[in-house]
């Protein structure tokens, strides 16, 4: 593919010339001022996740205390089940779903149940959010908005808990429509909260990783009536944009490439930000050559139609799982003596794209670089990979047995040595493809480096702050039924012990950063997270996480991600660990903040533990702290 192709491939902003000032003339709405509730679970427009509450400082943040706390089992005898929900605060109401078929209403400032909607037997709310409409007038009032286990798109009125009697049947539409199913009778549900612009909301998907299957196009639909409005198809048919990259009949029920993670509107300007993953399979592409567009890209769209109006891609021809998982953040960037509306987006390879949010324009240079080949049969990986100049990527990215073996106590040495041995392991780099003869210890792993929780901003410092963790992945590629190539072992794998993850490189296994975006290094990075087993001299070795931080005006970070059930807050300046808080279970969600009707600034976390860390699970609780 020539160069000039290959940048169009990578990002085009042609279209937005011709639909941009459509979308500004469909949008009369301005970016609200951040307020004192969470209404999102971005918090404000710019899913910035950045309260300008002030009362918790880093002088006093030390002397948190528990505030109240709700269980979530609908009795004690219930089998207790992970989540990874963040709940919503508008009033004084607080919302959010339960792993156990419940949505919750509750008092922000007492924990006072207000009311509990049951959904049909059988089914869950989405596990990672859901979102809130102020609706319109009388006739359609505020609302809960949530996908479901069983593939429905549910709507609730948010005063009293009742089904939308205007939405569909009786509040609710299927999402497993035939165009999307296409025959094929897999899943096919919501994993996380829908995009909402005015009175459109936008539908993301879960879908299988296997070479055919249902589709994971997006969708927007009225939230007055459930109709749908418009359909984009994240792999392009004949005639669209992209359908080149793709070979012929190489796209056709091709399941993947969708948004499983939260998507961004800009609601000044009328455009979603969806982030897309890797096709199905996502370890091998023999069947799909090509650089195989919208795949590991951000896509900008006019939120009202679903018109295409720019693309950047961030992984060319995926075949490492490494799906955009992260949301896209909106924020502002300071340099060259101009301020540039940019958009943050990073995949799972923790390397972190600034770009402008109009154009869909690197901020700062983004060279192809050359990677290796793979050797497998029928793949054809694509040669080279964009890397920004700046920032650096935010994880491990290499691993050299002779050098990065963990020495944190000889007999961790010695467990990893012989895994090493054992396996065959040999050596990778940056982008190194999975083989088929021989194993590989990869970096980042399956897992990533960012999870789906993403990061935060503090427009005060120009800080993005994100936690990554590096969980290297032992894959080796072998033939599948079918005709093509699949991963033979179990990622994440590179540790001793299922339960206890002692990672076979040297630490820091996992970390918080901070990257000055207008200038594009990063200003601090700080382990994360302590190993409990490990004895008390080594144990600052940092740890996985899954969830996100929060960031406010006075300077604070929150955070509750790390396998080792704390909860933490740090200094936005320095990074300094300013409070540690020993949960009963860890917390792989995102915490919020907000003001209670008592003039207090609460901040609440969900902690049940569970999830692929397979930290122990047995917690059912939202634990809210406060000052005494």
């Amino acid at each position: 593919m020539s160069k000039t192709n290959l940048r169009a491939n990578v990002f085009r902003a042609g279209a937005v010339a011709a639909g941009f000032a459509g979308v500004v003339a469909l949008s009369g709405l301005a970016i609200a001022a951040p307020g004192e509730d969470w209404p999102t679970y971005g918090h404000d427009d710019g899913g910035m996740r950045y309260s300008p509450l002030t009362q918790i400082t880093p002088q006093n943040v030390s002397k948190l205390k528990v505030a109240w706390t709700y269980h979530m089992k609908p009795t004690p005898e219930t089998r207790a089940l992970p989540s990874q929900m963040t709940p919503l605060v508008i009033g004084n109401t607080m919302y959010f779903g339960t792993p156990y078929g419940r949505i919750v209403s509750l008092d922000a400032t007492t924990g006072k149940e207000i009311w509990v909607y049951q959904l049909p037997e059988g089914e869950r709310p989405s596990v990672r959010g859901i979102a809130y409409w102020p609706g319109e007038g009388s006739k359609y009032p505020a609302s809960l908005v949530f996908g479901t286990t069983q593939g429905n798109l549910r709507v609730i009125n948010a005063k009293t808990g009742k089904p939308s009697e205007t939405f569909g049947d009786h509040g609710a539409i299927t999402l497993r429509t035939p165009e999307i199913m296409r025959g094929y009778t897999d899943n096919y549900a919501m994993s996380s909260a829908p995009g909402i612009y005015k009175n459109i909301v936008i539908t993301n998907a879960s879908n299988p990783e296997k070479p055919k299957g249902p589709s994971g196009d997006t969708r927007g639909w009225d939230l007055r009536t459930g109709k749908l409005v418009w359909t984009f198809h994240s792999i392009p048919r004949p005639g669209e944009f992209g359908h080149d990259t793709w070979p012929e009949n190489g796209w056709q029920d091709r399941p993947g490439v969708n948004v499983w993670s939260m998507m961004t509107v800009d609601a000044k300007r009328g455009i979603a930000y969806l982030p897309y993953g890797e096709p199905g399979p996502d370890r091998w592409g023999g069947d799909r050559h090509g650089a195989n567009l919208f795949a590991n890209s951000i896509v900008a769209l006019n939120a009202t139609t679903g018109k295409y109006l720019w693309h950047f891609q961030m992984l060319h021809h995926g075949i490492w799982d490494h799906d955009n998982d992260t949301p896209p953040m909106l924020l502002d960037v300071k340099k060259d003596g101009k301020i540039i509306p940019a958009v943050a987006a990073m995949n799972k390879t923790a390397i972190l794209f600034l770009l402008d949010r109009v154009t869909g324009k690197p901020i700062y240079e983004v060279k192809e670089v050359p990677v290796p080949a793979s050797k497998v049969p029928g793949e054809q990986s694509w040669p080279t990979q964009p890397v920004p100049v700046k920032p650096p990527p935010l994880a491990r990215q290499s691993f050299t047995a002779a050098t990065d073996v963990a020495t944190v106590t000889p007999e961790h040495k010695a467990f990893c040595e012989n895994l090493i041995k054992t396996h065959k392991l040999h050596d990778s780099v940056m982008f190194s493809p999975l083989t088929h003869d021989s194993q590989i210890a990869r970096f980042p792993g399956s897992g990533g480096g960012p999870e789906w929780g993403g990061g935060t901003f503090d427009p005060k410092l120009g800080y993005y702050i994100i936690n990554t963790h590096d969980m290297g992945s032992i894959e080796q590629l072998e033939p599948k039924p079918g005709g093509f190539w699949g991963s033979t072992t179990g990622p994440d794998s590179f540790f001793i012990d299922e339960d206890k993850k002692l990672m076979c490189q040297q630490p820091p296994w996992g970390s918080l950063y901070a990257v000055n975006v207008n200038t594009g290094d990063i200003a601090w990075r700080v382990t994360l997270g302590v190993t409990d087993s490990l004895p008390e001299a080594v144990r600052n070795t940092g740890r996985p996480s899954i969830g996100g931080p929060i960031s406010t005006a006075s300077g604070l970070t929150f955070l509750a991600a790390t396998d080792d059930s704390r909860f933490r807050a740090f200094d936005n300046a320095t990074g300094k660990e300013l409070l540690t808080y020993k949960l009963d279970h860890s917390a792989h969600t995102t915490p919020i903040t907000y003001k209670g009707t008592d003039g207090k600034q609460y901040v609440a976390i969900i902690a049940t533990g569970g999830s692929f860390l397979r930290s122990p699970t047995g917690g059912d609780s939202l634990t809210v702290f406060s000052l005494p």
